[in-house]
């Protein structure tokens, strides 16, 4: 069995720095055993280099660099690789004139294949390990995806889109289509490794009552499986929602009523939320997932971290490309200080890290398993240069703590500062020389 000891500067968290003081531990000169994938063991440096547990690992050192939990993304839009930076509208036109004319392109297998590629080695280098992405509406493009998941051993949640109405043929499916795709996709991918399937119906407007009762049946039927779509984003799609589901009480209510709450359903957006709305989330473990660079670009509203914390809702922060505006998760924590500020609500640089790891892990329910370095964890990990850009280096030189770098990383940080990224104790960017 190869064993590798990761050197270099450790932080992790084993609490939310939003809810309680203690929350994470740092270890100055760290090391990090890595065996199969799995961390076999987390200490410093010394304390393992006595145990002789550690015979004959290779050892790699990326000090003075900061190692942290791989970057999770729990909302991003697998065929909008090619729709991010699309001079924008506000959501219902952007849809319609950007994103549904591109996953039309899906339907052909070679460029979905192409896609996949690209998209996972775009997360990767932006320092992600793990995401919960829809796919399109093909079946086809779902399976590519899952296969480039596969292959490079990453942990990935993927749905194929279920919309069977109010968008171009190109992207429609059926109510039995959407349902059949899925149960056929369950079957070749669910539980294959580190890959799970996420019940996807887009949003209540692009599905039919009959397809949102299909999905509802798939929740019924595989109870522990993601769900994910979207809800009150825009006021624009509130209203339209309502008009499509006049008997529903809101806009939640449209998912309620088709079994599809709970504590594996991520909502995506959660801007525009009802009081019974909130209470209805809280109660039923439903995860609310704040886009920032999406929310911005598109002009839909600004996420209410606090009031949705202090209801007791659990939420996640993700990069929504290609709405949002970057595939890096530092980038992301960036526009959500800014959105929360906008608030009057704060976001601090040991909150924000934690969010994009071990936070976002809660949000999926895989605490268990990412989001931590710890012993019997994967070992998706993040190698961080605060110094990565010229820039960067010259605020660098007047840090003093270590939410000063935290900070810094947030602001100024990208697929630069990523120095590298280990997907199961892979390591998945070409090494580059310490300055």
């Amino acid at each position: 069995m190869t064993r590798t000891l990761l050197r270099g500067r450790i932080l992790t968290f084993h609490a939310d720095p939003a809810e309680t003081e203690d929350n994470h531990r740092y270890i100055e000169d760290g090391a990090i055993l890595v065996a199969d994938g799995i961390i076999e063991a987390v200490g410093s440096h010394d304390e393992l280099r006595r145990q002789d547990i550690i015979k004959g690992a290779i050892e790699i050192d990326h000090r003075p660099h900061l190692i942290v939990p791989g970057f999770i993304d729990p909302h991003i839009h697998f065929p909008q690789v090619q729709v991010i930076a699309s001079w924008g509208t506000q959501l219902l036109d952007w849809l319609n004139r950007y994103t549904f004319p591109e996953e039309a392109r899906y339907a052909d297998i070679d460029h979905a294949t192409r896609m996949a590629g690209a998209f996972l080695d775009q997360l990767v280098a932006h320092g992600t390990t793990t995401a919960c992405a829809f796919s399109s509406s093909h079946r086809g493009s779902t399976q590519a995806l899952f296969e480039a998941a596969d292959v490079r051993g990453m942990s990935l949640i993927a749905g194929k889109v279920m919309m069977d109405r109010n968008a171009p043929e190109g992207v429609l499916d059926t109510a039995q289509s959407g349902y059949d795709d899925s149960k056929a996709l369950i079957s070749r991918w669910h539980g294959n490794g580190r890959l799970r399937f996420a019940i996807t119906p887009r949003f209540a407007i692009t599905s039919t009552p009959e397809q949102m009762e299909a999905a509802g049946a798939l929740a019924s039927e595989y109870p522990s499986m993601h769900v994910q779509s979207h809800l009150s984003e825009n006021l624009a799609e509130i209203d339209y929602t309502l008009q499509l589901y006049p008997k529903a009480r809101d806009y939640l209510d449209v998912y309620e009523h088709y079994g599809l709450l709970g504590q594996h359903t991520l909502m995506g957006h959660c801007i525009h939320l009802r009081e019974r709305e909130i209470a209805r989330m809280a109660e039923t473990g439903t995860r609310a997932i704040f886009c920032p660079t999406s929310n911005l670009f598109l002009g839909s509203g600004l996420f209410d971290a606090d009031g949705l914390r202090a209801a007791g809702i659990v939420s996640g922060i993700a990069t929504d490309v290609g709405g949002g505006t970057s595939y890096s998760q530092l980038q992301t924590l960036n526009e959500g200080y800014k959105v929360l500020q906008l608030r009057g609500q704060q976001l601090t640089p040991l909150a924000a890290l934690h969010w994009a790891t071990r936070g976002n892990a809660v949000a999926l329910s895989m605490e268990d398993r990412i989001g931590s370095i710890r012993p019997g964890c994967d070992a998706d990990l993040v190698v961080l240069d605060s110094s990565a850009t010229p820039d960067m280096a010259l605020r660098a030189e007047r840090l003093e703590t270590l939410s000063e770098e935290l900070f810094l990383l947030q602001i100024l940080g990208d697929d630069r500062s990523i120095a590298q990224t280990y997907v199961a104790g892979r390591p998945m960017k070409p090494a580059r020389p310490l300055n």
